[in-house]
């Protein structure tokens, strides 16, 4: 069974979001559906987007499992933006929680070090 996930995160300002989910995720959208939302796969048939919906933005949790958890959060770094929180877990699991503008959490974890 093939599964494609569309993970939705609702903001308040289209431009403000997407220059910050670009900066957060190194690239521009892989597409624009309309002039509401845009999207990014993060991997084969796994996408996150933004969609302008106000009246619900800042509510979004995501959490995004890399196997090169110290590179990208370098690398996000690079790029001007710092996690708001970081965490590692009794079994080493680390975690890096973002919050873009609305106050969406957007977490990327990684194995241990």
């Amino acid at each position: 069974m093939e599964i494609d996930l569309f993970a939705g995160i609702p903001v308040r300002d289209y431009a403000e979001a997407t220059a910050w989910y670009e900066r957060l995720l190194g690239a521009p959208p892989s597409f624009l559906p309309n002039d509401t939302e845009a999207v990014w796969e993060l991997a084969e048939h796994r996408y996150l987007f933004i969609e302008v919906r106000p009246e619900h933005a800042g509510h979004a949790m995501h959490t995004v499992f890399l196997g090169d958890f110290d590179t990208r959060i370098s690398q996000i770094a690079e790029r001007g933006l710092e996690p708001a929180m970081c965490e590692t877990y009794d079994n080493g699991v680390r975690k890096a929680t973002f919050r873009d503008p609305d106050g969406n959490e957007i977490g990327f974890g990684g194995g241990p070090a």
